[in-house]
């Protein structure tokens, strides 16, 4: 089994970076993205649970929503699997962080900065020329100038990033490394013994977690597995195939995986609802 937790899980995520105590892991991840004069000090967790004005409009939930001591809206988004409409939905997303910001009676429409930025961990789109692992998308004129510098979408495609540690360039390939390979980590690597990225290892170990932490983890590792096998091998064209079928084959392929990660029988069993005999014949294989 891996000795850190997995980072493209919701609760690794939310451990590494949603919580107060680590919330400089964030800050220092975040400053490696904003613009300059955007440079963070300090900020604060606000509710991750946003609500349209009227009780039937569409909510919407982030990962993880912050904002900075000047003003900033930073909506940080873990996307697991490629989905139909994530462009549209992320638009959609940063409306909420727009509108909150109106005040009532007399206003002038001056809005603070708008950042949303998605760590996916898969390609955008693999027919495109570009092929860097950082897309960032503003709003521009039709002559390329930038008509409005207040929103920014920030998309980091992880499968983008293939660098080893002899490669790494700067502090924001370290978090890229350190995010991407940390499931495989058994030890520090030289190039991450920093205090910010040793504060994270810390942070991600599994025999450090309680009980309670250690029950959400196996569930969240569970639930990741099951969003990647569904998504990752059924989307077609915008289409989710594969019904009943599928859901039986994509718990065999969760029990695959768990067994190779070391869980123990009952656990599998406990997690994936597949009784003991059926995995035993998967671990035979």
């Amino acid at each position: 089994m891996s000795k850190y937790i997995n980072p493209y899980t919701d609760f690794g995520f939310k451990k590494l970076f949603g919580t107060e105590a680590n919330k400089d892991l964030l800050i220092d991840f975040l400053n490696e993205l904003v613009d300059e004069k955007h440079k963070i000090t300090d900020l604060s967790f606000k509710n991750n649970e946003n609500i349209g004005e009227l009780s039937e409009d569409r909510k919407a939930i982030f990962d993880i929503y912050c904002e900075t001591v000047s003003g900033e809206k930073i909506i940080i988004e873990m996307q697991k699997a490629k989905i139909n409409f994530f462009k549209d939905r992320t638009v959609f997303y940063t409306t909420f962080p727009i509108k909150e910001q109106a005040e009532k009676g007399e206003w002038d429409f001056k809005l603070k900065p708008v950042y949303c930025i998605a760590i996916l961990d898969f390609e955008f789109d693999k027919d495109i020329k570009n092929k860097d692992y950082k897309n960032i998308v503003t709003l521009k004129n039709q002559y390329c100038e930038e008509f409005y510098d207040k929103l920014k979408y920030i998309f980091i495609e992880m499968p983008r990033f293939k660098k080893n540690e002899n490669e790494l360039e700067n502090h924001f390939e370290k978090w890229l490394y350190f995010l991407k390979n940390l499931i495989e980590f058994k030890n520090i690597p030289g190039v991450l013994k920093e205090a910010v990225f040793e504060k994270g290892f810390k942070v991600a170990e599994i025999a450090a977690l309680n009980k309670k932490q250690h029950e959400a983890y196996e569930k969240s590792l569970l639930q990741y597995w099951d969003i990647k096998s569904a998504v990752d091998t059924a989307f077609d064209d915008g289409k989710i195939e594969g019904k009943i079928e599928g859901k039986i084959e994509e718990k065999y392929e969760t029990a695959a995986i768990m067994i190779s990660e070391g869980f123990d029988l009952e656990t599998i069993s406990r997690l994936t609802k597949l009784p003991i005999e059926k995995i035993t014949k998967i671990s035979e294989r």
